[in-house]
């Protein structure tokens, strides 16, 4: 198992995934959280554990935008019991789900489906969770990284076996 936690206690990951549904219906747009990280940066964006406002654990030192979602890198806080306890299900693989308390500030509802396009959103707090609303968010790797990694290295073996059978 790769290591996702390190000893003080910093991890990182993505806490939302770009045009992904999650399972309320909701799908996060590209920029959906902009202005909310340019007007509260990470150092206001609290560190809970199971959206509890009264289990802060840690600080989010970063939390950018990318082409993939919303990436965040934290770090849980000595002295927390909270903290002690998550770094070694972290650790341990015990846990690593994230997710986001927001309010939206825009959003469309696709009538058909249900779906809601969230396209800006007032972020409050990133948990880290047992069960997070979108799979895909997670402590560690990117999103579908052993997979796509797996699926790279056998379309390399598929390619090379075509190359090898056109040779023969």
């Amino acid at each position: 198992m790769s290591v996702v936690i390190d000893a003080d206690g910093r991890f990182s990951g993505y806490a939302s995934i770009f045009g992904r549904r999650d399972q309320g219906g909701d799908i996060v747009m590209p920029g959906a959280f902009a202005a909310s990280l340019a007007l509260r940066g990470p150092a206001r964006i609290r560190l809970l554990f199971q959206h509890d406002p009264k289990e802060p654990v840690g600080v989010w030192e970063e939390a950018v935008e990318d082409a993939t979602g919303l990436k965040v890198a934290g770090r849980l806080l000595e002295g927390v019991p909270r903290a002690a306890s998550l770094r070694h299900l972290i650790a341990q693989g015990g846990l690593d789900g994230l997710s986001i308390g927001f309010r939206a500030v825009r959003a469309t509802r696709e009538q058909r489906s249900g779906t809601r396009r969230l396209w800006a959103l007032d972020l409050w707090e990133i948990s880290i969770v047992t069960f997070p609303m979108m799979d895909a968010a997670r402590i560690g790797a990117a999103p579908g990284g052993d997979a796509a990694r797996l699926a790279a290295t056998l379309g390399a073996a598929a390619r090379l076996m075509r190359t090898k059978k056109d040779g023969q």
